[in-house]
């Protein structure tokens, strides 16, 4: 029987490789890709690969059993091996290939959420600490440019603490330092200070455009470096005619303008490298100052009046001016209708 069975198995196998041989091979449904060596005439591509049935082997096991199995590429397996593992400690930890087997998803999502939440808000101050550090500004221009706004931070402060005593005025009925009076009367003469500090540097940022120029930094531009510091200074000294709230507010509008177009600048290589940041900063710290004025001088809008600005003392010199010419008609007039009267008393005594 064993014989019988051995020449039947032999039978079998021989009739399945005639099949095989025979019959077309088995196309697999997937379909995979390969790179094609490049030739002289053409480059790597990738080119799909069917997948076949290949000849079959056949591996003993226990109880004479024969399961068929595929052929096994050694030498792939053999540059596989070679292969070394790399290990990367930096990515794991107690927690990132283990979960307890009561524990909740949730609870885990949440802890990582928080971590990854934090670790933004880390980034994000490290981000600003490093902005606000100015590295690469040369020190001459950092410090100068921070002495440039300590005039602004002064006069804001002012502003803050004269609105402060106003304040503490109107509801204990006395000042802390001064007298509601004396706060208001020093609200009005830092008013033209700050407005007109502000329009200085205005002008003065829109003058370091002009000498890019003239130094030729990134090349000669013409017309288009020019007009800004044009624009600057034409937008910058007319508000210093303007009611104080809108000077304030038209300022911080240009300093933030000024900023746009300075980045811009730096982009285009028409300004050092650093010089967007730098300015960046010395905006912050300016466009900050202007809006502690405004919101100081929100808070006592009703308490105080309106000071006399450069638009409010030319009209107050025009009407002057009309007063005196009617003045001066009127003293004319008098002085006309005495010589009449003068020259009729000579005419009657001549008559006589």
């Amino acid at each position: 029987m064993a014989m019988l069975r051995s020449a039947g198995a032999r039978s079998l196998l021989r009739s399945l490789q005639h099949t095989t041989a025979r019959t077309p091979p088995t196309r697999l449904p997937y379909r995979t890709f390969a790179l094609v060596p490049a030739t002289s005439a053409r480059t790597t591509a990738l080119r799909p690969v069917t997948a076949r049935l290949g000849p079959m082997r056949w591996a003993s096991g226990k109880g004479g059993d024969r399961k068929p199995v595929d052929d096994i590429n050694q030498a792939a397996e053999t540059e596989i091996s070679k292969e070394r593992l790399h290990a990367h400690p930096e990515i794991v930890s107690t927690t990132s290939s283990s979960r307890g087997v009561m524990s909740e998803v949730g609870v885990t999502e949440n802890k990582e959420d928080d971590h990854d939440m934090m670790g933004g808000v880390r980034g994000d101050l490290r981000t600003i600490r490093e902005t606000f550090s100015l590295e690469g500004v040369p020190r001459e221009a950092y410090y100068v440019g921070m002495a440039g706004v300590i005039p602004y931070m002064a006069t804001s402060l002012s502003t803050v603490y004269c609105a402060w005593e106003i304040n503490h005025a109107a509801v204990t009925g006395a000042g802390f330092l001064m007298t509601e009076r004396t706060a208001e009367l020093a609200l009005h003469a830092i008013e033209p200070l700050q407005i007109g500090y502000g329009a200085v540097i205005i002008s003065f940022l829109g003058a370091i455009h002009w000498g890019l120029e003239w130094a030729g930094y990134g090349g000669t531009k013409g017309y288009p470096r020019y007009n800004i510091g044009i624009l600057a200074t034409a937008v910058a000294w007319p508000t210093i005619l303007l009611p104080v709230e809108y000077a304030l507010i038209t300022q911080f509008l240009v300093f933030n303008f000024l900023y746009y177009t300075d980045s811009r600048a730096t982009k285009r290589g028409w300004a050092p490298p650093w010089y967007a940041v730098y300015r960046f900063v010395l905006t912050f710290i300016v466009g900050s100052a202007i809006v502690a004025s405004l919101i100081g001088r929100g808070q006592i809008a009703d308490r105080i009046g309106q000071a006399s600005g450069p638009t409010d003392r030319i009209r107050a010199l025009r009407e002057a001016q009309g007063g005196m010419v009617e003045e001066e008609e009127q003293a004319r007039r008098k002085f006309l209708a005495s010589k009449d009267e003068e020259d009729d008393e000579e005419e009657e005594d001549d008559d006589e």
